[in-house]
């Protein structure tokens, strides 16, 4: 039987390619649903600011008359230019375990980027670093994170046999939490010291509000180098910093102040929402809510989400401040075990941190795909 390649036309189409994922993982106990709604968002030209300089098409694909895959096809052009490059991004892909689905899917995209200039392809990735990325290739037995994509192993064999090679891979550590290694404390104090650096003071929320600009000013300057980042805008930090920022934890958020009030190193974490979403399967209502406050308040895991420091300050010490900071809230709620967000992994500075942890265990990796067209 054929496979029939549909582009997305319609509210109802946009359902299905949102809904499909829950079918495809219904019962897999390491998949973590994403909020519907917050998908709905995303993919709306009219929600997501980064359509600013984005533009995109979605596809289903159907074998006889059932849905058995789906992708969106992006392109960045901020990231384009940025990267003096002509590439069309996949994003949102998922199929069942059959070779014409995934290749009908990737040549669906692959037609619209030549259709636009494109040149080659890549991804999983989003419109920005913000929206899930890379496939994984590593780590189908344990447990996702909200801000993290899985993908059943077929989909790696799957990806080699349609001629993608590396590009990027991001890997994730799991940490078991025990006091703060001697050598970070250390260098935490010496540094803050040396450099007249402080921590922000925060009690509740609201606190980090007037630091928001600063710390996404911050992180747009860490992130800038690494592979495929586009700077995230004013409209796209002021979305997120009204999306996220009212259900931050003081004591699992630190920013690192400098003499004249900029942030110069942040972290930000989260308990982890993996078992809520999944008990509410991606829905707020009628229970989500209830299993989401629940996690947040009384948690054993955290999720660590966004860290940064400006250039700098990257080889001078100052990301053991907040790391130092952090892990002190840890200890104070009786947190177990943190999984870091993903880091690429040439990205040294990040992922050196954790040699510091006897307790620490590199348990995810995720790829970012390439391919040239001919």
């Amino acid at each position: 039987m054929s496979i029939i390649i549909k582009p997305v036309k319609s509210g109802r189409d946009l359902s299905r390619f949102i809904k499909f994922p829950y079918k495809l993982y219904k019962g897999n106990k390491y998949w973590c649903p994403p909020m519907r709604m917050d998908e709905r968002n995303t993919l709306s030209p009219k929600k997501n600011p980064a359509f600013e300089f984005c533009e995109a098409e979605y596809f289903l694909a159907y074998k006889g008359p059932e849905l058995v895959g789906r992708v969106a096809a992006i392109i960045n052009k901020a990231s384009n230019t940025r990267w003096n490059e002509k590439l069309v991004r996949f994003g949102w892909i998922d199929f069942i375990d059959d070779a014409e689905v995934s290749k009908a899917l990737i040549d669906a995209v692959i037609e619209w980027g030549r259709a636009k200039g494109m040149h080659g392809i890549h991804g999983p990735l989003g419109f920005s670093d913000m929206d899930n990325e890379g496939m994984l290739i590593k780590g189908f037995e344990e447990l996702a994170t909200l801000a993290s994509i899985y993908n059943y192993p077929y989909y790696v064999d799957h990806m080699q046999k349609l001629g993608f090679e590396r590009a990027a891979d991001w890997v994730q550590n799991e940490v078991k939490m025990l006091p703060i290694p001697d050598k970070i404390k250390r260098t935490a104090e010496l540094v803050a010291k040396k450099y007249n650096l402080r921590i922000l003071e925060a009690k509740k929320a609201k606190d980090f509000l007037p630091y928001a600009g600063k710390m996404w000013n911050t992180l747009n300057e860490a992130f800038d180098n690494l592979y495929g980042y586009t700077r995230l805008t004013k409209k796209q930090t002021d979305l997120y910093t009204k999306q996220y920022f009212p259900f931050i934890n003081p004591d699992y958020v630190c920013m690192v102040l400098d003499q004249s009030d900029d942030v110069v190193g942040f972290g930000v974490c989260l308990p982890s929402l993996t078992k809520a979403m999944q008990k509410s399967n991606g829905r707020l209502f009628p229970l989500g809510w209830y299993y989401i406050l629940r996690a947040l308040k009384s948690n054993e895991i955290i999720d660590m989400y966004l860290n940064g420091v400006k250039p700098e300050y990257l080889n001078k010490g100052a990301v053991s401040i907040y790391y130092n900071e952090i892990h002190k809230g840890f200890l104070k709620n009786n947190v177990k075990y943190v999984v870091t967000n993903p880091q690429l992994e040439d990205n040294k500075g990040a992922v050196l941190m954790w040699k510091n942890f006897e307790t620490v265990r590199q348990h995810i990796t995720r790829r970012c795909w390439v391919k040239h067209f001919d």
